[in-house]
């Protein structure tokens, strides 16, 4: 497999930007959050580049190598910026470097060193609030990157976990430059970076361990949304999934400014939630994806005219699940899991979930 040899395998996906792919990843010891599966571009490298998804048209046509990544240890994230220029990769070894990335060249740019363990997770701020990356493992720290005259440095640090964080994640730029962050500790915590500083938020969220974290968009379904893409009044709402079996969703309450939990946690899976995704759409409905140990993926559906209401739907598989990813437009969901398999699902116009496809290594 490509995690063993070193290799980072991604792609140009549809609308000029490009999407790392993760190499699927053998569990490790001591680890609450392994990282499993693919994430955001769910192919496998022995299908490229001349696989193009249903529904999605162009949305994977070609393929990138790096052959010699430069890590010592296993490649846990490997992630693309927003123009596709730059690719940042973490590893076992404790680092994080950065690719330059021109066509079919790619140059190693930095080695960025500081964390004392495993990097689990790397993530790009949007680029209106310059060239930052944020980096996170298995030490309980975060650390915020910046890059200023072709020079990295570190920025910011986050040291209030108390064990590994396990998953990072920037919310809609529309909402502000904000990073939510998901330990084993079973506290979120959300950075917030504006004017030179951090303001930081805290909370127990899943008592027993937070594994994953996605924002919401930030319109609310069925909103209106300028030409210029931003939404009036742009909220922050999250969901995470953690060790306790439950999806917990999240609000920022303006009179307290602070997180507060909506409504019940929703239940139906009887193992650990590996992952969480929110469909980008903001059509008349929202839809949360969930993957689970238990081997299933369920998807939960709330529209604009019951807020708050979740009914969810179940998917089974013959492995365990470990990545859910939508599609950029959020109308094709890709699963991906223990038998190395990914498989492509939408909703039909019974409101059922079929399988489209399924891409085998």
């Amino acid at each position: 497999m490509v995690a063993f040899t070193g290799k980072i395998v991604y792609c140009r996906a549809s609308l000029g930007s490009e999407r790392a792919l993760q190499p699927t990843q053998p569990q490790e010891q001591g680890h609450d959050r392994t990282h499993k599966g693919f994430k955001h571009s769910p192919a496998t490298a022995s299908q490229l580049p001349q696989l193009l998804f249903p529904g999605a048209p162009n949305f994977v046509n070609m393929a990138q190598v790096i052959t010699n990544s430069g890590h010592d240890d296993m490649i846990h994230d490997a992630v693309l910026d927003y123009y596709g220029r730059r690719l940042a990769t973490c590893s076992s070894d404790r680092t994080v470097k950065i690719f330059e990335v021109d066509g079919e060249t790619h140059k190693l740019q930095e080695t960025l060193k500081g964390h004392e363990g495993a990097v689990w997770c790397v993530s790009w701020a949007h680029p209106k609030y310059g060239n930052i990356l944020a980096s996170a493992g298995y030490d309980g720290k975060v650390f915020i990157w910046r890059e200023s005259n072709s020079t990295w440095s570190r920025v910011f640090d986050f040291a209030l976990h108390t064990a590994s964080v396990n998953i990072i994640s920037w919310s809609p730029h529309e909402s502000g430059c904000l990073l939510a962050c998901a330990s084993s500790d079973g506290n979120v915590s959300v950075l917030e970076f504006k004017d030179n500083s951090m303001d930081h938020k805290i909370f127990q969220a899943h008592g027993m361990g937070v594994n994953s974290v996605s924002w919401a968009p930030s319109a609310a379904p069925g909103s209106l949304v300028s030409a210029g893409g931003a939404a009036a009044g742009a909220q922050r709402r999250f969901v995470t999934g953690g060790s306790d079996n439950t999806l917990r969703l999240w609000a920022y309450d303006q009179a307290s400014q602070t997180y507060k939990q909506e409504g019940a946690a929703l239940t139906g899976h009887t193992d650990w939630v590996r992952d969480v995704a929110w469909s980008p759409s903001v059509l008349q409905k929202s839809y949360i994806a969930s993957a689970s140990q238990d081997k299933t993926v369920r998807i939960w559906t709330s529209d604009a005219a019951h807020p708050g209401q979740w009914e969810s739907k179940e998917l089974k598989f013959d492995a365990v699940i470990w990545r859910v990813s939508w599609s950029l437009s959020g109308n094709v969901l890709a699963v991906s899991g223990q038998d190395n398999k990914v498989s492509l699902w939408t909703e039909n116009l019974s409101g059922e979930w079929e399988c489209v496809k399924t891409i085998e290594e």
